[in-house]
């Protein structure tokens, strides 16, 4: 299932400080409910255009159901939670967004069965609302207003949550990609660097770079074995990138020059933008434990499977939420 971990920190006057938030998807999630039934969504915010300080949240009224929620709707086949979570915005109201931190899942019984929808922030970047057959009207409304109109109390917990994600500003994303599954190391003789992908890599990496389109990335650097490579190529290709390919962001560096590479995991973050790492299994748990040390979210749990995904939220360089994504593969 889902988990989250959320930890308090105090300043040195003994307050409360500015708290972080850790969510996982797990690789099986199916295995954590009873007759599960997916969906995903969000909570679509923009900046008040009389204030923009402020924040203006989309409540959605469903003809169907005559009831005001969020954007949200189920799984289709072949698809995983990011990726039905931008599809299902677009259709139900036109809008182009920005993923945000993971705000965790709601369960609730439909039928026989458990509905589990799974809730993202999201920043409305572009599009425009028309009426359907889903959704007849939007109303972009301060939070206390939306809160008012929501028909129910799972989704007022929701939008609570992405109130207070949101008093805290991300200035900046890295996204961090273990390379997908390879061949065995016992069973490959040649040069480690050029062990490749196999079958189940290959197909991991087919469902990578929809995942991650609704982060929108900037960038995208791989560490230098082949296997790295070839995870990261498919996702440069589909969003147009250069791929820039640097042994500084493996593990051998990792292991042999440490402080340099932390300084070039640093920049990345100070450029205030959505870098793609594509790295290995030792650089990348140790990256997150590092970060979360330095940062205002302690975390217990770092391990990372293959094509596994990180996706790291900071605030003025200080690292206040991480997704771990644990599989691109569709949900079943």
């Amino acid at each position: 299932m889902g988990s989250a971990q959320r930890e308090e920190q105090k300043d040195t006057a003994g307050k409360v400080a500015v708290t972080g938030r850790y969510q996982t998807i797990p690789a099986k999630v199916a295995q954590d409910f009873t007759r599960p039934t997916f969906a995903a969504g969000a909570v679509l915010w923009r900046r008040s255009s009389d204030n923009p300080e402020e924040f203006e949240f989309a409540v959605i009224h469903r003809p169907h159901y005559d009831d005001y929620s969020l954007a949200k709707g189920k799984v289709d086949p072949g698809e995983n939670l990011p990726m039905t979570a931008v599809r299902e915005i677009a259709e139900e109201t036109g809008f182009e967004v920005r993923l945000g931190q993971l705000l965790g899942h709601v369960t609730y019984p439909v039928a026989k069965r458990t509905k589990v929808v799974f809730y993202w922030l999201a920043e409305v970047t572009g599009g425009e609302f028309s009426s359907n057959n889903e959704v007849d009207t939007i109303a972009w409304v301060d939070a206390a207003t939306a809160r008012e109109m929501l028909s129910y109390e799972l989704d007022r917990n929701v939008l609570d949550k992405a109130v207070k994600r949101l008093g805290v500003p991300v200035d900046a994303r890295l996204i961090l990609v273990r390379h997908a599954h390879a061949f065995s190391r016992r069973t490959w003789a040649g040069n480690d660097h050029l062990r490749p992908l196999d079958k189940k890599g290959l197909r991991q990496v087919e469902f990578l770079p929809a995942m991650l389109q609704g982060y929108r990335p900037t960038s995208i650097v791989s560490a230098l074995p082949d296997r790295c490579q070839q995870t990261a190529q498919p996702i440069a290709q589909h969003f147009g990138f250069e791929l820039t390919i640097d042994e500084d962001f493996g593990d051998d560096a990792w292991v042999s020059r440490m402080a340099a590479v932390k300084k070039r995991f640093e920049a990345l973050i100070a450029q205030g933008e959505c870098p793609i790492v594509v790295s290995q299994g030792l650089t990348i748990p140790d990256v997150v434990a590092w970060l979360s040390a330095k940062g205002r979210l302690p975390l217990e749990e770092f391990d990372t499977k293959k094509a596994g995904v990180w996706v790291l939220s900071f605030h003025q360089g200080e690292l206040i939420g991480a997704d771990y994504l644990a599989s691109p593969l569709p949900i079943k």
